[in-house]
């Protein structure tokens, strides 16, 4: 069960930044495991069991970001990232053609939303046109986004 992320989470996020070696990782292995990777573990289980509760029909998946970068994108010598992040989407060969739920948490700030990750040109057309042909089904749903203001509202 997610019980939120510590001063120790931004502690060890910020400590990261400073020392981003691997020297300094191992030494502080267990700290990411227990403060970062495990309420971040809990909190996307969370989120996909209440989404998939709702929308399982769906077939969606979980994934969460590894701490360590793709090595093909080291740059400057620091092997981690700083951030993690997990994300809900339905799995796709065309990945960039499907909308993806995320939240992402760096020592800064938190960001989460639902959108595509370079959509091809042809998913956005298609994405209009569906618009243009209902406007009022599209302006209602902002209209109750707008509303929001928490992250999760379920009316059960």
């Amino acid at each position: 069960m997610f019980e939120g992320f510590s001063k120790r989470t931004i502690d060890f996020m910020w400590n990261l930044r400073l020392n981003n070696e691997k020297i300094w990782f191992e030494a502080h292995k267990e700290d990411f495991l227990r403060d970062f990777q495990a309420p971040m573990k809990a909190l996307g289980r969370e989120v996909f069991e209440r989404i998939t509760d709702d929308y399982g029909e769906y077939g969606f998946i979980h994934k969460l970001s590894r701490i360590y970068k793709d090595a093909r994108r080291v740059r400057g010598g620091e092997p981690y990232r700083c951030n993690l992040w997990f994300s809900i989407e339905k799995p796709s060969e065309e990945w960039t053609s499907t909308p993806v739920f995320w939240f992402e948490l760096s020592p800064e700030n938190w960001s989460y939303g639902l959108g595509y990750y370079q959509a091809r040109p042809m998913t956005m057309a298609k994405l209009r046109a569906r618009i243009d042909r209902d406007p009022k089904k599209f302006e209602k749903l902002i209209a109750a986004i707008d509303k929001q203001d928490e992250l999760f509202r379920y009316n059960r």
